[in-house]
């Protein structure tokens, strides 16, 4: 391990992140430093306690309000950081919206009812806040961490206005329209899931011919095989049929054989050994819409997938099988063993939000600005792919309760382990960051002054017909 070249990489980082603070570069560094090195803070302003801030707390809030940045800025900083897939022949994409409750917050915008991730007697409970879309690059297994890293790309709020896949999807074309990222001109996967899988979102990414689309798909959708015509049957009268023989995932009568199979063990962490069976039919096809817009999706082929686990004694792990859908012109590129890896690798998306609200304090930013509440976003995303530079130059520090851990004896680095001794690393970097230089004593608004109440806006709970899924 080449300790040099990750301590130029991770210094060169830092650098370019400095320099492109506009305003306040000073603050948000250490800001930065401090979300990276303190695991255990019980707020935001708990950060300028950090040993690495030497600012009072109140600039905190100050930096954010005033920190500019474009959506794009993460993904064209890391871009001479990204590593290149070796296992994979593709690049991989993961999208998904993570909820941020705000139940009391009434001056707050554009609050509307989200799910959170909790299950209470298999309901999900519904909230009240906001919503966020990430776009972040799936990373191939590396020697000495773990496999549950990411590095996020892009963040958004997804307006109540909007459709919240939609606004993934808007996502995703920026990244594959930048040319400085390989993403629009090499083979590129995304996943998602169940609600990745419907017309509108794969509809709207067939423009890009290097892109294949892989979603999970709910055990009761319909699909069809593709109409054959008889030999002595005319076919120029009348409209085309596009659609044959239907294929209902929830009746075993209408499968048909399937057209490719793969079968393989896997080996779980705790040494559990499974037998996985991959089922794929080729070439079917949905249906699509005329309202709002039309989606000719018989023009979209697609290659269905069925996933089975089975334990050591042949009985079925899920109660369910996992089924995706792999759209794209470039899907028959890939085999049955990279779309299993690919749906796999997007779970690592779910570990990032967990640890981003838990460790990082993504969404305990309480603010009655949407703007600053994005900023806050943003940051959190840039502090954790930070993390992810400082992934080779961390020791693993675990706690007394933690050292006969399989992940500990295997010295296996984790995102938690590198914010644990963030603070050694930059101590031995050092900062880009000036020592603060006193101003004096603020005078503070004239005597008098009294500030307008803050307007209250209402929650927007949508229709069960604008809020339906097309």
């Amino acid at each position: 391990m080449d300790i040099t070249l990750y301590t130029d990489n991770l210094t060169q980082f830092r650098d370019r992140l400095y320099q492109n603070f506009a305003n306040r570069a000073d603050t948000l560094m250490e800001l930065l430093d401090a979300i990276c090195s303190v695991e255990d803070a019980g707020s935001v302003v708990a950060y300028s306690l950090a040993a690495c801030f030497r600012r009072s707390y109140s600039t905190i809030f100050k930096a954010i309000n005033e920190m500019e940045m474009d959506e794009k800025w993460l993904a064209t900083l890391v871009c001479s950081s990204l590593p290149r897939p070796r296992q994979w022949p593709f690049w991989l994409l993961m999208v998904d919206v993570t909820p941020v409750p705000r139940r009391y917050a009434p001056t707050l915008k554009d609050r509307g009812m989200v799910y959170q991730p909790e299950v209470v007697k298999g309901k999900k409970p519904v909230t009240i806040g906001h919503q966020y879309s990430t776009v972040a690059l799936g990373l191939e297994a590396e020697a000495g961490v773990t496999s549950s890293w990411v590095l996020p790309l892009l963040t958004g709020r997804a307006p109540s206005t909007e459709d919240k896949e939609m606004v993934g999807a808007q996502q995703v074309d920026r990244l594959l329209a930048d040319a400085q990222l390989p993403f629009g001109r090499d083979l590129t996967v995304e996943v998602g899931d169940t609600s990745y899988s419907k017309p509108a979102y794969l509809h709207a990414h067939r423009k890009h011919p290097h892109l294949v689309s892989v979603g999970r798909v709910r055990g009761n959708r319909t699909f069809y095989h593709r109409y054959v015509p008889a030999a002595a049957e005319e076919t120029e009268r009348g409209h085309p049929i596009w659609y044959g023989a239907r294929f209902s995932l929830a009746d075993a009568q209408s499968w048909t054989a399937a057209d490719e199979t793969l079968t393989f063990d896997e080996t779980s962490r705790r040494g559990k050994v499974y037998r996985i069976e991959v089922h794929a039919w080729h070439n079917l096809l949905m249906t699509g819409s005329y309202q709002p817009q039309r989606l000719a999706m018989h023009e979209y082929p697609f290659t269905l997938v069925r996933i089975v686990r089975y334990d050591a004694e042949g009985h079925c792990v899920y109660k369910r099988p996992l089924w995706l859908l792999v759209m794209g012109q470039r899907r028959h590129e890939l085999n049955l063993c990279h779309i299993f890896q690919a749906y796999a690798c997007r779970f690592n998306l779910e570990h990032f939000f967990r640890f981003g609200k838990q460790k990082l304090l993504l969404a305990d930013f309480q603010t009655p600005e949407v703007q600053r509440e994005e900023k806050w976003w943003q940051l959190v995303h840039i502090a954790y792919a930070q993390l992810w530079m400082a992934r080779h130059l961390a020791y693993a520090l675990p706690r007394p309760w933690q050292r006969n851990l399989p992940l500990m004896k295997r010295r296996l680095i984790s995102p938690t382990l590198v914010q644990r001794d963030f603070a050694r690393i930059i101590r031995q970097l050092g900062t880009p960051a000036q020592p603060p230089k006193h101003r004096g004593i603020s005078p503070g608004r004239r005597p008098g002054t009294r500030l307008p109440k803050r307007q209250r806006h209402k929650v927007i709970v949508k229709s069960r017909i604008t809020a339906r899924s097309t």
